[in-house]
């Protein structure tokens, strides 16, 4: 049975109701944020996600709600589900590589590793070769612990329907999650050598620090110049790098961030920001690069701060 008992009435027109609701929101809003960046791949719709959550909550009769946070997750991950099924039909019209929004966080979201994990680029990936229903019961079940029948209750399913789909999400993410084997000291390192391998053009330099079996993928969303297809090995990603660089006569400044709870350059072209690179680091050597240059998904880079996530 769902903690979330409801009525469906009104909230009253009083300011006391509206600023009860707001406070109860605010206090959640982090949480509600990353359930629905983590179901959508993308911030902008997480935003939008977020906008429906309030306009109907601030509808609900509070007196008739238990438990206000499993409540309120219930509502965004109804609307993130309307989101997400018809952002499937509109990816398989994307053109060329698909990639999730970058986000900027905090150190203290790399800090948690189940969280950073569950943000990261690489995981985001693996999540979108999953069902719009798994993706939901996997990211409130592994990655917030929310139980069966909370998620019952937000996916419209029954307790036992949804322990099946928790199984069976679980195992297809597992036989496809990439393991971080890697000391935050040791991934700055190789982060650190990367980047002024690419701010001098340095083949070698590149060579070094790349994993042999590295793949590097490039989202342009028709937008800007991208690869169609991942780049896989060490020599062709260099020399990918290297060729895309010296052929356009640019200034190039290349700045360490943090995305998605990992380390990631930001690289900005004749002053202006050109796309966001998420690096993954594993047994000290780059396994995973991933670079966003769709200007549609670097709104969120230039004008926000860090974001917590929780």
């Amino acid at each position: 049975m769902s903690t979330t008992g409801e009525t469906g009435g009104r909230r009253g027109a009083g300011g006391e109701d509206t600023r009860e609701a707001t406070e109860t929101f605010l206090a959640h809003r982090s949480l509600l944020f990353t359930v629905a960046y983590e179901m959508l791949g993308s911030a902008a719709d997480a935003d939008d996600v977020l906008q429906e959550t309030w306009l109907r909550w601030v509808e609900v009769d509070a007196a008739q709600v238990r438990e206000p946070r499993a409540y309120l997750v219930r509502i965004t991950t109804r609307q993130a589900l309307n989101r997400l099924r018809s952002a499937k039909r509109r990816r398989e019209a994307y053109v060329g590589s698909w990639l999730p929004e970058p986000l900027l966080t905090t150190p203290d979201v790399a800090a948690d590793v189940e969280l950073a994990e569950s943000v990261s680029m690489a995981l985001m990936l693996v999540l979108e070769t999953l069902t719009p229903t798994e993706r939901a019961v996997f990211v409130l079940r592994e990655a917030f612990g929310f139980g069966y029948d909370e998620i019952a209750a937000a996916v419209d399913k029954t307790p036992a329907a949804v322990h099946q789909i928790a199984h069976r999400a679980r195992r297809h993410v597992e036989a496809r999650r990439p393991r971080r084997s890697v000391t935050a000291r040791q991934a700055e390192a190789a982060v650190e050598a990367f980047r002024r391998a690419i701010e001098t053009r340095d083949v070698q330099g590149l060579l070094d620090v790349l994993a042999p079996d590295v793949v590097a993928i490039s989202d342009g969303g028709g937008i800007r110049q991208a690869t169609p297809r991942p780049v896989s090995g060490a020599d062709k990603v260099a020399r990918f790098i290297v060729g895309g660089l010296t052929k356009h006569d640019v200034s190039l400044v290349v700045e360490e961030t943090m995305v998605n709870g990992g380390p990631a350059l930001a690289l900005h072209m004749d002053g202006e920001l050109d796309g966001v690179m998420a690096v993954r680091v594993e047994d000290t050597r780059i396994t995973g690069l991933y670079y966003v240059r769709n200007p549609q998904k670097l709104v969120h880079i230039d004008s926000e701060t860090p974001l917590t996530l929780r």
